[in-house]
């Protein structure tokens, strides 16, 4: 009996987190981890909770099969498919980063002050509570901009559960990383650059927060300001 209680309790955990494993461009989702690197939660579904640590970046499984690498084009609309939903209270942010010269998406780590913002929700207030875009969903999308020089790009979504982080170490972090060539692209200058990990700190106001009381009158997402081209 107290095996199958503790079986029925990681389920539980776990059914109460997610992932993004699958990539939506060209107007379909693809399949899990076909564009997508395979993160080390991929059985848990459990979160990322110390910025400082490598994970924050893409959170990589140690034994990942490379993921093929997916052709867009810039301004052109994509996302990820989230699973089973996104279904704690938070931000929903995305990032990229340009793949070095001599290296492919397929090979480079993503390290360096090289990722930018290009998309950050944020919560919508009243006086019940604050209520989040990204909540309950299965899938989300944004736009490349259309001013994205052409490349090979890593493309990072991050989610940011905020239903324990009044203390230090409480927001839990659902991350991917995608493999993207963006063609037709322009000459725009994105910035700002930042590192992962090196860009956030646990005690910053939009990672360490008691979203329910006294219930927050504004909101400032982590990270530098987005990049709209």
């Amino acid at each position: 009996m107290k095996f199958a209680a503790v079986v029925l309790a990681l389920a539980s955990a776990a059914q109460a987190h997610y992932l993004f494993p699958a990539l939506i461009a060209n107007g379909q989702s693809t399949a899990e981890w076909e564009y997508v690197r395979r993160t080390a939660n991929k059985y848990s579904n459990g979160p990322v909770t110390n910025v400082n640590d490598n994970a924050i970046r893409c959170y990589p499984d140690a034994g990942n099969p490379t993921a093929k690498t997916m052709t867009v084009s810039a301004g052109s609309t994509v996302g990820f498919t989230a699973k089973a939903s996104i279904s704690h209270p938070g931000p929903l942010q995305i990032y990229m980063a340009k793949v070095p010269s001599g290296q492919t998406a397929e090979s480079w780590d993503g390290s360096g002050a090289v990722w930018f913002k290009i998309y950050s929700d944020g919560p919508n207030f009243s006086a019940g509570g604050l209520s989040w875009p990204s909540s309950g969903k299965t899938a989300v999308n944004f736009k490349i901009p259309s001013a994205t020089p052409s490349g090979d790009y890593l493309l990072r979504v991050e989610h940011i559960a905020l239903h324990s982080a009044g203390s230090a170490g409480g927001a839990q972090f659902y991350i991917s990383c995608a493999q993207l060539t963006v063609t037709g692209g322009g000459n725009g200058n994105p910035g700002p650059l930042v590192a992962f990990p090196g860009a956030y700190k646990a005690s910053d106001p939009g990672i360490q927060i008691n979203i329910y009381y006294p219930v927050p009158t504004s909101y400032t997402p982590p990270g530098p300001p987005v990049w709209s081209g």
